[in-house]
């Protein structure tokens, strides 16, 4: 068995304008004294991480790694959230997100679209370079809109759009294959993979792409009502990253799954800091360990109470109490017996004759 790695943290909702959150060296000085080991860096802040340097440049890739080094720390992953959302957009969700691009391409839909899709290629290179084997991402969305059957369930329609995502995607995997990383898709509401269904049906589209993985994050599962403890029974071999985040689901007769268009502190479904939720990560944490995860434990900080820095130091230690360092030895190998192959006959009474 592997004992799982942490605790890291993502740096998105961190990074700021103000020190030490405006730079890599100041986020890595400030996560190394909480505690964290690893950095999960966002590629859509070239101040902290130039994707296009990374991906063309073994010396800055070197570069970052020193950095991170001086303060113990390595990169988890890198992740490219954004850029993948906008991989595949709807219409309906098209002004929304055109401020996840540069300026240049906003408004062209096609420019965008290959925009994203060049970026995501670039971070394959980038996390071969670094020595990483995995990759944050979210896969877009163009059925989302059509999530309830009203109007009717038009399978035609969700057919004709998973085939869409996956023409998308395929040459994006081909290019982390090409690199040795595993591309690992958020499961998410307002993502077309936002569930295990919908994971499976993307991943019979592609192939079974040896690159098509996860990125599991029980609290999207929990709101959504999913057994998130089952779901790693059922999709361990594709679990290759993992966000650590807590929420809470409070039933109640005026609002459920779907938030009732309220602030998150309204919702029945609510993200929460760690321990501040109803997540049960002893059971988690035990069934990666049962599962030989080998990827890193990432604090994924987003609560509507808490204040971040808080969020932040409490969540290194919470990661941290929750790795199992797991055996190198069963409990019970001393009271092993004889294996040899006599012996063996002796205990089942087989050397007697009949």
């Amino acid at each position: 068995m592997k004992t799982v790695k942490g605790p890291g943290i993502f740096l998105a909702q961190f990074i700021g304008t103000d020190a030490p959150y405006n730079s890599l060296e100041g986020l890595a000085k400030w996560a190394s004294a909480l505690g964290y080991k690893a950095l999960q860096i966002p590629c859509n802040h070239p101040a902290i991480f130039d994707l296009e340097k990374a991906a063309t440049s073994q010396t800055y890739c070197d570069e970052v790694t020193g950095v991170l080094a001086k303060y113990n720390m390595v990169i988890s992953e890198l992740s490219t959230h954004l850029e993948g959302q906008l991989i595949a957009v709807h219409p309906a969700h098209d002004v929304a997100f055109d401020g996840f691009a540069p300026a240049a391409v906003q408004g062209d839909y096609t420019r965008r679209t290959e925009w994203a899709t060049r970026q995501v290629k670039l971070a394959a290179i980038a996390s071969q370079k670094l020595g990483l084997t995995a990759h944050a991402t979210f896969s877009g969305s163009l059925a989302w809109p059509y999530l309830y059957p009203w109007p009717p369930h038009n399978p035609h329609l969700l057919e004709e759009a998973f085939n869409e995502l996956a023409r998308r995607w395929l040459p994006v995997l081909n290019t982390f294959d090409d690199n040795g990383v595993d591309v690992c898709f958020e499961i998410h509401p307002g993502e077309d993979l936002h569930d295990g269904v919908t994971f499976e049906r993307f991943l019979d589209k592609v192939n079974q792409h040896i690159r098509c993985n996860m990125l599991y994050d029980p609290s999207h599962l929990h709101l959504q009502h999913i057994d998130y403890i089952d779901y790693i029974d059922i999709y361990h071999s594709r679990i290759k990253a993992f966000h650590v985040k807590d929420a809470e689901f409070q039933v109640n007769g005026r609002s459920g799954v779907y938030g009732g268009y309220q602030r998150w502190i309204d919702r029945a479904g609510r993200f929460r800091s760690l321990g501040d939720g109803q997540i049960d990560f002893k059971t988690i944490f035990s069934k990666m360990a049962q599962y030989d995860y080998d990827g890193w434990a990432v604090l994924e900080w987003e609560c509507c109470l808490k204040d971040a820095d808080t969020g932040a130091r409490e969540g290194a230690e919470f990661i941290r109490q929750h790795i199992i360092p797991v055996a190198d030895r069963a409990f019970d190998d001393f009271a092993a017996s004889d294996n040899q192959q006599a012996s063996i006959l002796n205990q089942l009474g087989l050397n007697r004759g009949i």
